[in-house]
C-alpha cells in the first residue's frame, strides 16, 4: 500500500503585484512527497525555488491551486491554525539559520516546543535529546556566537526536527558551510527521511542531488523536469557524531 503524501502541491501558482507590475513567481506546480522521501529542488537563481518552499510550508499562500500538508489543505486555515501547523508538523532549515542570538543552543531548540505549549522542563529534555542525537550535547549551554558555523547549522536542523514534525523544508542549508560540514548536514536530513519524515531540499549543488530520492528542476516559475535517483544514500542517525 502506498503511504499518503506528507506534502502535496496541486497546480499551485503564485503571482505578485498587478497590471504592469504583475510578476509570476510560480505557476502550475504539482508535486507530491511521501513519508521517507527526500526531494531536491534545483534551478537558477530567481527560478521559483524559494517560492515553492514558502508555499509548501504555509509561509505564503498560493494565488492559484492548493497546498496540502498531511492531507490538510492550507487554504482554509486561519493565521492561528497555520502557525500551529508550522510548529507541530513543519520544520524549517533556513540558509541564514535564524538562531536567536540571546538563547543557548538548547533554548533555541526548545523554543518551538515551548511556543506549542510544552512545559519548559519537557522542552529542554527534548532539546538535550536532540543535541545528543546529533553529537552536540556539549554545546547545549553555548550561545550561537560561541559555536562554529557547522555547529550552528546542526543546531538549526535539530530545532527543525524536534517534536512530532513530519515535513522538513531546507533552503540551501549548506550554502555557507565547507564541504565536509555540508555533507554532515545532508547526512542528517537523509537519516530523518529514512526514519519516516518527508524532506524538500532546495539546492544549487548537483552533488547534493545524490542524497535525494528525486530531483525536481524549476525554470521560470515552472517545474520542467524530474529525475529519480537510482540508489539514495542510506544513513543511520545513530552513526552520526
Amino acid at each position: 500500500m502506498t503511504a499518503n503524501p506528507v506534502l502535496e502541491l496541486r497546480n499551485a501558482g503564485k503571482v505578485y503585484g498587478a497590471g504592469a507590475t504583475l510578476v509570476t513567481a510560480l505557476h502550475g506546480a504539482s508535486l507530491s512527497i511521501a513519508p521517507g522521501e527526500l526531494v531536491a529542488v534545483r534551478g537558477a537563481s530567481g527560478s521559483g525555488k524559494s517560492t515553492l518552499l514558502h508555499l509548501a510550508g504555509g509561509l505564503d499562500a498560493p494565488s492559484t491551486g492548493d497546498v496540502l500538508v498531511e492531507g490538510r489543505s492550507l487554504s482554509g486555515l486561519s493565521r492561528k491554525e497555520l502557525a500551529r501547523l508550522r510548529r507541530r508538523s513543519v520544520g524549517y532549515v533556513f540558509q541564514d539559520l535564524n538562531l536567536v542570538p540571546s538563547l543557548t543552543a538548547a533554548e533555541n531548540i526548545a523554543l518551538p516546543r515551548e511556543l506549542d505549549g510544552a512545559r519548559a522542563a519537557e522542552a529542554r529534555t527534548e532539546a538535550l535529546a536532540a543535541l545528543e542525537e546529533i553529537g552536540l550535547r556539549e554545546v547545549a549551554d553555548r550561545f550561537p556566537d560561541e559555536m562554529s558555523g557547522g555547529q550552528q547549522q546542526r543546531v538549526a536542523i535539530a530545532r527543525a526536527l524536534v517534536g512530532p514534525r513530519r515535513l522538513v523544508l531546507a533552503d540551501e542549508p549548506t550554502g555557507a558551510l565547507d564541504s565536509e560540514t555540508g555533507e554532515g548536514v545532508l547526512r542528517m536530513l537523509r537519516a530523518r527521511c529514512n526514519a519516516g519524515a518527508a524532506c524538500l531540499l532546495v539546492t544549487h549543488e548537483p552533488r547534493h542531488s545524490a542524497w535525494a530520492d528525486r530531483v525536481v528542476f524549476i525554470s521560470d516559475g515552472a517545474i520542467v523536469d524530474e529525475t529519480t535517483a537510482s540508489a539514495p544514500v542510506a544513513v543511520d542517525l545513530g552513526a552520526l557524531t
